[in-house]
């Protein structure tokens, strides 16, 4: 038995420096598109996680319309209404329960709550409370920097609701 060797004209050598190259480039390319992709996605999720406070902070500040009746009742001039969310003052007597909080006090103590929870959850923002005194119907609006600016306008989102007392 007799073994032949015979030579193969195309040999493998390897792969060339240009093709390594290449290789880099399009796993470069890759990366840099998953790190615009994760960039993306965590500016969004800020804008919904703002979104859900903007909307949880407007309900919440319609329930306590809602349960100071005696005052949402005079529409227009409503304490709720008629005292400016930045000059309303902090009611210590109306922390809890008692005779000597006023409908007008719990109402001043609530948009001072209210604008302490702003603070806290939002970054620059502007919100207000309007009514419809033929409608009945009270409008909460919250608007904040979404862009990141520094200026609340019209290229930022905004949450509004209306409602019944």
């Amino acid at each position: 038995m007799s073994l032949t060797c015979s030579k193969h004209s195309s040999v493998n050598q390897g792969f060339s420096l240009i093709e390594v190259l290449i290789a880099l480039v399009v796993l470069a390319i890759g990366l840099l598109g998953l790190a615009g992709l994760q960039t993306v996605s965590l500016r969004n999720n800020q804008s919904a996680y703002f979104r859900s406070q903007a909307t949880q902070l407007a309900y919440d500040m319609a329930d306590k319309i809602r349960a100071n009746y005696a005052d949402s009742k005079n529409l227009a001039s409503s304490t709720y209404i008629t005292i400016a969310l930045a000059d309303a003052t902090n009611q210590s007597d109306c922390k809890q329960v008692s005779s000597s909080c006023s409908t007008v006090n719990m109402a001043e103590n609530d948009l001072y709550q209210w604008r302490q929870d702003l603070n806290n959850a939002l970054p620059t923002y502007t919100a207000s409370i309007t009514v419809d005194a033929a409608t009945q119907v009270f409008n909460i609006t919250v608007n904040w920097d979404d862009n990141h600016d520094g200026n609340v306008d019209d290229n930022d989102p905004n949450f509004q609701m209306s409602f019944h007392p």
